[in-house]
């Protein structure tokens, strides 16, 4: 993975292997002041349906951030680092509470993190459809 700008539908084995490898990552919202919130969260990219998945608990701020965009949705970005090596995915987000889709976005967390979200009444997955990629490696 070199430095560029990919569809984020599309991504080359190098980027979507760096997106598979546990990383903690940031997803950036837009508060209604339109300042940055930035905050780590755990990251599924599933580029054949162009989405990145975050779950979280529905009072958390990036889902508060999320809803107040409205039907168009939020513009938001999520990262990861590692040493030299970066990757940001960028597009739409939507709060999601459907529980097929909660359980789909838990089951890819398991996958990629290794453990099992604890039981979570409350949680939700904010779905970024996405629109850009980006990355360094």
């Amino acid at each position: 993975m070199s430095r560029h700008s990919l569809d984020p539908g599309a991504p080359d084995a190098s980027y979507l292997a760096f997106w598979r490898e546990r990383h903690l990552c940031t997803l950036t919202t837009l508060r209604p002041d339109g300042s940055p919130h930035v905050v780590p969260v755990g990251v599924t990219y599933d580029p054949q349906a162009r989405l990145a998945r975050v779950i979280t608990n529905k009072a958390s701020a990036k889902a508060a951030h999320v809803l107040a965009a409205g039907e168009a949705g939020a513009r938001v970005a999520v990262c990861q680092v590692d040493g030299r090596r970066w990757a940001t995915l960028e597009g739409h987000a939507f709060v999601r509470t459907d529980p097929a889709r909660v359980a789909e976005a838990e089951r890819r967390y398991a996958e990629r993190y290794e453990r099992h979200p604890s039981p979570n009444p409350s949680r939700v997955v904010i779905e970024i459809e996405l629109e850009r990629a980006l990355g360094r490696g």
